[in-house]
């Protein structure tokens, strides 16, 4: 539900007697529309002005911080540090939350300060007034251009938001509510319960205003004209009481999960969908558990996001270079013609008059010795001309055995660039992407972050060439040691009790291949981007049917995870080897057997 004026009441009833009294020890700013308050027993305070998630509640996850504060964070930290809350209040029922605290400037004299948090949508914000109501700043500042009604800009007086015609639900009276119900009644029978409250009132969300209805007729889409004398005042009832269970605060932290994945809170019973609602032991509890797993998918769907296009941007570039180099080396193979013309510019001396453009010879290269002609550059004398194309010959000769070099280095580049975004296709968690993350940066794809384009290749990566003697393989400057963690592999059980290992990246490939038993079983699809798949046999004999069943496990976790009959390779783990310099998921087999299998997804996730 969005969070409307009812439930950030229940979160500031929540706060209120907490906080009151205490002051600010640290501020933080973990994101752009975050803002974390430190109080003394490690207790923090979170207010989020984001437009899909604005709230304030207490919080007990750890939030990674910036390197350097942001502006807004740096000032809070000026005038709030120190500061004791004296007073948290709600006007009415809007959506908004004033913090009142008593602080020093810097020249120790007390003052007052305000924190406002609007948690109204699209529109949410956090404003910083002084003593005098005046803005000081705000986390998103409103000039004329962006809304000609109302500006939030420095120096500027604080203004609440407008309120519109609507009556706050709080302030009905029941002959109000009759009054209003009789005139709909007359005019617009057909509305829905629903419209009419969300119409008349506010206050409340849309889920409250199809509670109420819901009560009322059974149906949380009833219409008016449905309802009889009896219908009409079990709706003044009901609502009358949420009215009086919002007045007396008789609010409980419900969450409804599906497939264990929070979708919806209330602060009411909700007996509208039909299903169980969870109950959390408070509030604040429950906005860390729905917005924790929300904000993980968002982070987890900006950085692949980021990661799938920092990937193929480094796959075009290298591909545009491949086909550069590959021209140059098909011109370099033509360079005898610029050493014949040399030799025949050298042997015609005697025929070159200064200033002649063309010389026209006998080719005694040619075995029919026709004439050729030779392009020659007026302005130099025919021993220049000459050198002019010894020397072209000479450079392409170079050239020749360097682009060799580099069209094998951007082969490979081009296979690891593919095999990568099979991983980013593939990833699932957070973890997975930064593992992927860490790939790229230390094999030259992608710069740290600070740095003034995140997408490079670096000048010394992929030097040394490494031939591949199984069915894959590459090269690549060599993986430095990394101290950042890296994440688990999925782990399965298939039959009679063996394991497999499925690595989710090219790091954790190298990882459970490095770390496998010699005596386990290797799997990887023939020629096609796959995961390296390990069967832990723990020195057991493992039969067709087990491997054929590791071998659908390899194939589904392939690129080739929508075909049949996929080819996959297996050998033991001893003849599974890492060249030297070789990229991460890079490796060398021999005496291995290939199985054709249909991709199957495994049933037993450990």
């Amino acid at each position: 539900m969005p969070m409307d004026a009812v439930f950030l009441r229940a979160l500031t009833e929540e706060i209120r007697p907490v906080l009151t009294g205490l002051r600010i020890e640290k501020i933080f700013q973990p994101a752009r529309d975050q803002i974390v308050l430190n109080f003394r027993g490690n207790l923090k305070l979170l207010l989020c002005a984001g437009a899909n998630a604005p709230r304030a509640h207490f919080t007990k996850i750890a939030r990674e911080n910036p390197a350097s504060p942001p502006m807004f964070c740096m000032l809070l930290r000026k005038h709030l540090t120190g500061g004791k809350i004296v007073g948290i209040q709600q006007p009415s029922v809007e959506r908004l939350i004033k913090f009142e605290l008593d602080c020093m400037d810097e020249l120790g004299r007390p003052g007052r300060r305000s924190l406002i948090l609007e948690a109204m949508g699209r529109r949410s914000n956090l404003i910083l007034l002084d003593d005098e109501g005046r803005i000081l700043d705000c986390l998103r500042r409103v000039d004329s251009d962006m809304s000609a009604s109302r500006q939030l800009l420095p120096g500027l007086f604080y203004r609440p938001p407008d309120a519109g015609n609507r009556t706050p639900f709080l302030d009905e009276t029941e002959s109000g509510f009759t009054d209003r119900l009789n005139n709909i009644i007359k005019n617009h029978p057909e509305q829905k319960l629903e419209k009419f409250l969300l119409d008349c009132y506010f206050g409340f969300s849309p889920l409250l205003a199809r509670e109420i209805a819901f009560r009322t007729s059974g149906e949380p889409d009833g219409r008016i004209c449905d309802l009889d004398i009896a219908g009409q005042k079990r709706f003044r009832l009901e609502f009358s009481r949420f009215q009086q269970d919002t007045r007396e605060n008789k609010f409980t932290p419900f969450c409804l999960k599906r497939e264990n994945v929070p979708v919806e809170f209330s602060c009411v019973a909700i007996a509208q969908y039909g299903e169980t609602w969870e109950r959390f032991p408070d509030f604040s509890s429950l906005m860390d558990a729905f917005y924790d797993i929300r904000e993980q998918r968002e982070r987890v769907r900006i950085r692949g996001a980021e990661l799938i296009r920092a990937a193929k941007t480094a796959l075009e570039r290298t591909r545009r270079k491949l086909a550069l180099q590959e021209k140059d080396y098909a011109a370099a193979q033509n360079r005898d013609d610029f050493r014949i013309k040399g030799d025949l510019i050298t042997a015609n001396i005697y025929a070159i008059q200064k200033g002649m453009k063309i010389l026209t010879c006998r080719n005694f290269y040619n075995s029919d010795q026709e004439n050729i002609e030779i392009i020659l550059d007026p302005r130099l004398s025919p021993q220049q001309n000459a050198a002019n194309y010894y020397k072209r010959y000479t450079k392409l000769k170079n050239a020749e055995k360097y682009l060799k070099e580099q069209i094998q280095q951007a082969r490979e580049d081009i296979f690891y660039l593919e095999s990568v975004l099979e991983e980013l296709d593939r990833a699932e968690s957070e973890q997975d992407f930064i593992d992927i993350r860490h790939e790229l940066i230390e094999n030259g794809f992608l710069r740290v972050a600070g740095k003034k384009s995140d997408i490079t290749r670096g000048k010394d990566a992929g030097k040394k060439s490494v031939k591949n003697a199984g069915k894959s393989g590459g090269a690549g400057k060599k993986s430095g040691k990394s101290a950042d963690k890296i994440g688990r592999p999925r782990e399965f059980e298939i039959s009679n009790g063996f394991r497999v290992l499925v690595g989710r990246n090219n790091r954790q490939n190298d990882k459970i291949t490095k770390n496998a038993d010699y005596r386990d079983i290797w799997l990887h699809t023939q020629k096609i981007h796959g995961s390296h798949v390990i069967l832990c046999t723990n020195g057991r004999e493992a039969d067709e049917n087990i491997i054929s069943e590791a071998a659908a496990i390899a194939a589904y976790y392939s690129q080739a995870r929508d075909s049949s009959r996929v080819p996959v390779d297996y050998a033991l783990v001893r003849y599974v080897k890492k060249p030297a310099g070789a990229r991460p998921g890079m490796v060398v087999y021999t005496n291995y057997k290939t199985i054709y299998i249909t991709p199957k997804a495994p049933e037993n996730n450990k």
